[in-house]
């Protein structure tokens, strides 16, 4: 499944992007986005590159971090919590968990994904 259905099955309101200027356009639109879940890898900015941007303009969204590398390439983020690729709808929930157990999400976000 990709992350889009299962943050829908699991009931929450998403956004999908294909590219990290996407995604910066619909935040910009929206303005009610609780929480991000970028892939690391993507055309023409990383995830940690959007992260970067991110926090500029709302420092205090919460973002995950998809990524297959066990490390992250130099220039890579490391303080963003991350979700191991491939991930299922169970490792999905715990990391959005995780952020709600951490006083960084209410308890039911709407979710952006890219």
């Amino acid at each position: 499944m990709n992350t889009v259905a299962m943050l829908e099955d699991m009931g929450h309101r998403v956004f999908e992007a294909v590219s990290g200027a996407e995604a910066l356009e619909i935040l910009r639109r929206e303005g009610d986005i609780e929480l991000v879940i970028t892939d690391h890898a993507m055309p023409r900015m990383t995830g940690s590159q959007l992260a970067e941007v991110i926090r500029g303009e709302w420092p205090g969204l919460p973002m995950i971090l998809a990524t297959g590398y066990a490390e992250l390439p130099p220039g890579g983020d490391n303080s963003l919590p991350k979700l191991a690729k491939p991930f299922g709808e169970r490792e999905l929930a715990k990391a959005i968990a995780a952020l709600v157990e951490a006083g960084k999400l209410p308890s039911d976000p709407v979710a952006a994904a890219d």
